[in-house]
Order: C-alpha cells, then structure tokens, then sequence
C-alpha cells in the first residue's frame, strides 16, 4: 500500500506544481477510484469533510502554511508507487487533473460521501468540522459511476 506522501509526490511530478486544494483533491480522487478498480485502499490515510471539502489531515500537515506546491515540497517517493497504483493516479489525473482546485470542490460537494460525512456530523455548508469520510462510503458511491 502506498503512503499519501508518495501518491502526492507522484501527482507533483506528473502535473507540475498546484495549489494544496487541488492536490487535496486529486488524492482524495485517486483514494476513490483505486477503492473502485482494485477494491482496496490506496493509501492508508483518514480522509475528513472537511468545509472545502475532503481533506487529508496527514497531508495537511505538511503544507499548512503554503498555497502553492511543487514536489519538492511533499517529502514522498513517486518511485514507491507499484504499477497499479501509478495507472489508477494516471486516470485520475486525465480525467480530473485539468480542473481548477474550486471545481474540483465544487464536485465532492456535489457528492453523497463528502454531503453524508457532514451531515450525518451535523454540520453546516461551511462550518468547520473533522469528520471521517468512510473508505466504505467512497467506494459504494463511485462504483456506481465505475460502469
């Protein structure tokens, strides 16, 4: 199983630098749809709902104080990914790596794991909150999209 670091280093190198929102998103995407192909978890960390959607606190942590990233910046190894993994990040990134960080909020606000995490918290559109998004729920929710 890969770490988040590897999977947002992989992304870095493959795309260029982004914002922190963008990169967020392309591993919570990346978390999704490798539950999807290969019915397992990329990597193994929790994933929050949070008010800009989902975010991965470990990752967060890491760039706290930056809106800007490069792969310099994310102390992972592309090169630790195995080929799978590699390929489902690839297709992520063809599909969504040409949109904007808010586009790509836009859409998980659009979508049941990110509206069930914070609802079934009992928290409002914008209010801050940590509440786990389930691997469970992500996986149910975008099979359904896998045909």
């Amino acid at each position: 199983m890969a770490r988040v670091q590897d999977v947002a280093a992989y992304i870095l190198e493959q795309r260029g630098p982004m914002t922190a929102m963008k990169l967020q998103k392309l591993c919570y995407y990346s978390q999704a749809w490798n539950l999807v192909w290969e019915d397992r978890p990329l990597f193994d960390s929790r994933i929050e709902a949070w008010a800009n959607g989902p975010v991965i606190p470990e990752l967060y942590r890491m760039h706290r104080s930056r809106l800007q990233l490069s792969a310099s910046d994310v102390p992972g190894d592309a090169t630790q990914l195995a080929s799978d993994e590699s390929s489902t990040i690839d297709a992520v990134l063809e599909f969504y790596g040409d949109m904007s960080a808010h586009e790509l909020s836009d859409l998980t606000h659009r979508e049941d794991p990110w509206q069930d995490a914070r609802a079934a918290a009992g928290l409002a559109p914008m209010q801050r909150g940590t509440v786990e998004i389930p691997t469970a729920a992500m996986h149910e929710f975008y099979l359904g999209y896998a045909d």
